[in-house]
């Protein structure tokens, strides 16, 4: 007798509803996540929001869009890094959302689901999903413009225009792979005979006069900065190491891969013929514009973010792995044919709870099981809002003044800055970086150096000892971790530097 599920059967009657069960339920994992495990942001968010707050044009870190919102959304919650967390996974909804909308219109609405399933087993693994920032908000963007430039392309919908110059613009203002997504986008809409008809109207041309507008300032700051842009190309003697660099990361992106490429082998018919009964997907037939389309953006962005990231030495893909990578789940769909056979359900569900699920059990045993078995430190355990409470009480009793500035160590002074005071962040050993405060107005308006202490009297590094000279320690502040285990405590040294006149 044939067995169908009752997640085949949503499938099949209500594509929409599974859609948002799924996100919704992978929203909630990482909300928990956050709440149990991070006591403090993870990786450079706390810098972010930091950069965020100057509400600079442009930085060092990129342009400027991601960083506001960051500071925005910490303001609404009340000082509360939760907020950011909200704003983070919203972009991750919003992002799978949008690609469901877009394979509804090239595949139909029950396919467009198995396309979403997929795409969140490869940003599970190939994503930051708590740490806002570009690439998280790329993604959304990103989305959003490949489905509007396929409601032009494809649909012939002329008022697509006006939404996709908008999220041009700020994806401009989003990330520095912006230019090079949409020149990809240009170079498809140019090769195709569609593409070559939709340029003839004026359209296009007011498009580009709105991403120009949105993105002139930022522009601007690019033209007349000497700190953007991409580093100057290797010599002939470093090719090599660039070459294995390449194949790093296109490693990583074949193991943000993975649980797609084992999800399609499990449903593989020739693992397993005797199963001549399973539940079939239908769809109609796809296009070849839609078709090319499809595996255009599916392979040409993580190719050509893999090859620029290896040529110039960048840590990571390009662009991010998730943005890259965000087209891949509906290529698979389409290249798998009109009909797709669910074999083997159950252990496909298995599989996939588990290629989603996974790296959220990594942040958890990570903050619980590594305390306990080594002295290893984990970022997100740091007591971030007790480290910013004493040291912004400690410097309003010391001075009877509000704490204008911290500096020193640059990831205790970035959670020090989140304090409900707002302190600026002054980067003291690279204060390019942080142009809103110098020096000298440091030394003027006073505020709080910290360090690591590396002994019970809080002796500064020497490095800091010459940038602030006459800098008195105060007795080290001990902090405990989320789980202190066979770590040490942390122990934060610091000097408050008076304000002039007091």
């Amino acid at each position: 007798m044939r067995f169908t599920s009752l997640v085949v059967e949503l499938i099949r009657a209500r594509p929409r509803l599974v859609v948002v069960i799924v996100v919704l339920c992978q929203a909630m994992m990482w909300l928990g996540t956050a709440v149990l495990f991070y006591r403090s942001p993870p990786g450079q968010l706390a810098t972010a929001i930091a950069f965020g707050r100057e509400y600079q044009v442009g930085t060092d870190l990129g342009p400027p869009l991601s960083f506001w919102l960051a500071d925005i959304a910490y303001r609404v919650a009340g000082n509360h890094l939760f907020g950011v967390y909200v704003l983070a996974v919203l972009c991750s909804a919003l992002s799978l959302w949008v690609i469901y909308l877009l394979a509804r219109t090239i595949v139909g609405g029950q396919q467009a689901v198995l396309a979403v399933l997929l795409t969140m087993t490869i940003t599970a693994f190939g994503a930051p999903t708590l740490e806002f920032g570009p690439e998280v908000l790329a993604r959304p963007l990103w989305a959003l413009l490949l489905l509007h430039s396929w409601r032009v392309l494809g649909q012939g919908r002329r008022n697509a225009w006006f939404a996709w110059s908008i999220e041009a613009g700020l994806l401009l203002l989003t990330t520095p792979a912006a230019a090079g997504l949409l020149l990809l986008l240009a170079g498809f809409v140019v090769s195709t005979a569609q593409g070559r008809r939709v340029l003839r109207s004026f359209d296009p041309l007011f498009a580009v006069l709105v991403v120009l507008a949105l993105a002139l300032p930022y522009l601007i700051f690019v033209l007349r900065s000497d700190s953007v842009g991409l580093p100057a190309l290797p010599m002939l003697a470093e090719l090599s190491t660039r070459g294995w660099h390449w194949l790093a990361l296109a490693g990583g992106i074949l193991l943000a891969l993975s649980a797609v490429v084992l999800l399609v082998l499990l449903d593989a018919s020739w693992i397993n013929r005797s199963e001549t009964d399973a539940p079939i997907i239908y769809r109609r037939a796809v296009p070849p514009l839609a078709r090319d389309f499809v595996y255009c953006f599916a392979i040409a962005p993580a190719l050509a973010g893999s090859l620029i990231s290896g040529l110039f030495g960048l840590p990571t893909v390009f662009g991010g792995t998730a943005v890259t990578l965000s087209m891949v789940g509906l290529a698979l769909v389409v290249a798998s044919g009109d009909l797709i056979y669910l074999r083997r359900q159950r252990l496909l569900r298995m599989v996939w709870a588990a290629a989603v699920a996974a790296p959220a059990v990594l942040v958890a045993g990570s903050a619980v099981v590594l305390p306990l078995v080594g002295d290893r430190e984990v970022a997100t355990a740091m007591p971030a809002r007790d480290i910013s409470r004493f040291f912004v009480e400690s410097f309003e009793r010391r001075t009877n003044q509000r704490l204008q500035a911290v500096a020193g160590d640059p990831q205790l002074a970035s959670l020090v800055a989140l304090g409900r005071r707002r302190a600026h962040l002054f980067l003291d050993a690279t204060p390019q970086r942080t142009p809103w405060i110098t020096a000298a107005t440091f030394a003027e308006n006073g505020g709080i150096v910290v360090w690591r202490a590396s002994d019970t009297a809080g002796t500064p590094p020497p490095e800091l000892v010459q940038r602030f000279p006459g800098l008195v320690p105060e007795v080290p502040r001990s902090f405990d971790w989320l789980i202190n285990g066979r770590q040490p405590v942390l122990r934060i040294g610091w000097a408050i530097v008076r304000p002039k006149g007091t």
